[in-house]
């Protein structure tokens, strides 16, 4: 006898005979004879007398097709199969009308989802294919019934949920010496230890662009200056015995000999081994600009990333005060300057300068050059970023100025924003570690169902006894996904789990990754903040200080109940502002049909990211940092500072400085300036003009302006979805 029944989506459900006799009626009638209501209370008596004590939908749909084809009525089976196709068509109408969008390249949400990923190309409309159809499944029989009901009623996005059968980890900081020192093997490809410049920098390229298939995320270098540098070096002594050959001197003694900085000059008045010297070094610094600019060129080029899309990636630097690694910051930065192909701004890597008074900050700093330099290329390229070692939270009890490996205890961020420093199972570091996966919970929701209630403490109040039950779900979920990672051969990732991840060295190939993922982070996001807080006291935190003070003491919460999760579930948990790019319109959309048009709340097709102050908020770029710098101490898996200013910024680099010095004096962890950048899609030529409509290098009126979407540049805003492209529309200058 049937007692419950198993539904497609993998629910349990009791046995209900009426939902039996409902179909069956349903058929009769599409009949001449009508319906046999003892016909059909004798066929649903024998199915619930014969089937077995759990069966599916499907077992018993095809025990109801078989008892209507042994009746009189055969007729009535052949549009009950009918109904059933009809049904399973139905079922599967939404995937065939996103399979369309995807097909005839509509620009949509769904086509539009990631700005960087080209979903016209053929590799493009595969990944959508593939993401589109993965997202259910992981629905139906991935999650948990309380992690599949949050996503459902708009609570909680799992990010990268596509991902999720693949047991990929997210990002990784990679430890390019390794790789530089040692080579490696992965797939059917191997590359030898590296003995020049050139080789360094395509190994690094080569390095992220193999991870980068290995993960659903960014590929990031923690210390791009002090992994090269020594192959500067190594460079300089190649054209010493190059030298020698051509002039038959002994020049031995150079190979070693101290070198204050590289820089080129003249060998007019040298004679000798200074001249010898001198030759080399301009050699050498000419390998080191054709290096870094074959870096660019290839990161910005080479789609090795799933979807026509290159590499996520990001690099940081800043803090090697040697020659040779001063030396590979500034052929950077000049190789950055000057632009890819026709003069255009490199998308990738996002490029990201490690502020360190004592190293580069100050006049004084042996790296305060370089500093000046890198606001410079700023101000004209959107890049380097800026984070900041000097902040509190940022700072590591082991650096010491002396030691040669102190880029060791140096914080490195990657993306968009995300932060992995503080280790609960390891040492302190980001190098080898990186985000295991992500979800982030709608706050603005929250919110909303908390605004009937009119006094204010009861509503306050009801809001946190609604966030501490979707944080209890969502660090369950997270743990439940690293779980199911955890359960991944280390052969699954050839790369990332034998010379990149903390520990891995030592797995085998069919050894699971359980023992060593637990280095990484598990980041519970947010967004929204903002508008939470417009509906919970009618102003958000940057108009308001009872709305800053509520404001912190939301995520101050979040922070005290993620540590507590660290204890319970034995991770790495961190509370992350998260970077909402599909995420900020898609939670948006769904509240407003619910909730109707909330003014400043629901009344913009986008919500805010994260902690920000609104895009449309006028403000000076102090009272920003003043009101967003108390979240990034409590935002340690990732955080963001931007400011937007205004005009051309090619000529004032001292703007960037200006607010780099902001970020120091309010203990602000990580920052970007926006400003204004035209780009001719046909030919790539850019300037800084305002309401530029033809470009006057061709002629084409095919003018874009480069921005910043979450973090990263994207070279088009053509691929951005309607809830940024109404961000974008509302942004204002910061002054």
């Amino acid at each position: 006898m049937i007692q419950t029944v198993k539904k497609r989506d993998g629910r349990i459900v009791g046995y209900n005979e009426e939902k039996i006799k409902a179909a069956i009626r349903k058929a009769m009638l599409q009949t001449e004879k009508g319906e046999d209501e003892s016909l059909i209370h004798r066929i649903s008596d024998r199915i619930g007398a014969q089937g077995k004590e759990q069966m599916s939908v499907e077992d018993i749909q095809d025990m109801v097709e078989l008892e209507l084809m042994k009746s009189p009525r055969k007729e009535v089976a052949k549009k009950y199969i009918a109904y059933r196709d009809q049904r399973s068509i139905a079922r599967r109408a939404k995937t065939r009308d996103v399979f369309l969008d995807i097909i005839e390249a509509k620009n949509n949400d769904i086509t539009r989802e990631n700005a960087n990923m080209n979903a016209d190309s053929p590799a493009g409309m595969m990944m959508k294919f593939a993401s589109e159809t993965t997202k259910p499944f992981v629905d139906d029989y991935l999650l948990s019934p309380e992690s599949r009901e949050a996503v459902r009623n708009n609570y909680l996005h799992i990010h990268d949920k596509d991902y999720y059968p693949t047991k990929s980890l997210t990002c990784v900081q990679h430890p390019l010496d390794n790789i530089l020192k040692y080579g490696f093997i992965a797939g059917h490809g191997e590359s030898r230890p590296a003995k020049r410049i050139e080789t360094a920098s395509v190994i690094a390229c080569i390095s992220l662009e193999t991870a980068q298939n290995e993960m659903h995320g960014g590929q990031a270098i923690p210390a791009f200056d002090f992994y090269m540098a020594p192959y500067v070096r190594s460079s300089f002594q190649e054209e010493v015995k190059y030298i020698e050959q051509m002039t038959g001197q002994d020049l031995h003694d150079l190979y070693n000999a101290p070198i204050e900085d590289y820089i080129k000059k003249t060998l007019d008045g040298l004679t000798g081994y200074e001249r010898a010297k001198q030759h080399a070094i301009n050699r050498t610094v000419g390998r080191v600009h054709q290096a870094m600019e074959a870096f660019i060129h290839n990161m910005n080029t080479i789609h090795s990333r799933g979807g026509n899309q290159v590499v996520f990636s990001s690099i940081n630097y800043g803090t090697d005060t040697s020659a040779e690694g001063r030396c590979v910051i500034r052929e950077l930065l000049e190789s950055t300057y000057e632009g890819v192909g026709n003069g255009s701004t490199a998308i990738f890597p996002i490029q990201i300068w490690k502020k360190k008074r004592g190293v580069s900050y100050l006049p004084t700093d042996r790296n305060y050059d370089l500093y000046c330099l890198a606001c410079k290329v700023t101000a004209r390229r959107f890049f380097p970023n800026f984070v900041n070692l000097d902040a509190t939270y940022n700072q590591h009890e082991k650096w010491n100025i002396d030691d040669p490996e102190r880029y060791k205890y140096e914080l490195a961020t990657m993306g968009c924003r995300t932060r992995v420093f503080e280790n609960r199972y390891g040492e302190k570091t980001s190098i080898g570690r990186g985000n295991i996966s992500f979800s982030t919970i709608n706050i603005v929701k929250l919110a909303l169902e908390c605004m009937p209630i009119e006094d204010k403490e009861a509503r306050i109040n009801a809001f946190f006894a609604k966030l501490d039950e979707v944080l209890n779900i969502t660090a369950k979920q997270l743990h439940e996904r690293y779980k199911f990672q955890a359960t991944a051969l280390a052969k699954q990732f050839q790369l990332v789990m034998s010379k990149l991840w903390n520990g891995a060295d030592v797995l085998n190939e069919n050894d699971t990754i359980a023992s060593v993922i637990n280095q990484g982070t598990l980041g519970i996001g947010f967004i929204g903040l903002a508008e939470c807080l417009i509906a919970l006291v009618g102003k958000h935190h940057g108009e308001s200080e009872e709305a800053q003070q509520l404001g912190l003491r939301i995520v101050t919460y979040m922070r005290d109940q993620v540590l507590k999760f660290c204890e319970k579930y034995q991770h790495n948990y961190s509370v992350l502002a998260t970077p909402a790019e599909g995420l900020a319109g898609k939670f948006t959309k769904r509240d407003r049909k619910k909730f109707g048009i909330v003014a400043g709340v629901t009344d913009k097709d986008y919500y805010t990211n994260s902690n920000h102050v609104p895009v449309y908020y006028h403000c000076s770029p102090r009272h920003k940092a003043e009101i967003e710098a108390p979240y990034h101490e409590l935002t340690r898996g990732g955080h963001i500072f931007y400011v937007e200013i205004d005009g051309d910024a090619t000529h004032n680099p001292e703007a960037i400085m200006q607010i780099v010095d902001l970020m120091d004096e309010y203990d602000i962890g990580y920052g970007s300036v926006n400003h204004n950048r035209n780009r001719c899609m046909h030919c790539g030529y850019e300037d800084a003009s305002e309401n530029l409509t033809v470009c006057p290098k061709c002629g084409s009126t095919d003018i874009d302006t480069l921005q910043r979407i979450t973090g990263y540049l994207v070279g088009t805003t053509d691929r951005w979805n309607s809830g940024k492209l109404a961000e974008l529309k509302d942004r204002v200058v910061h002054k």
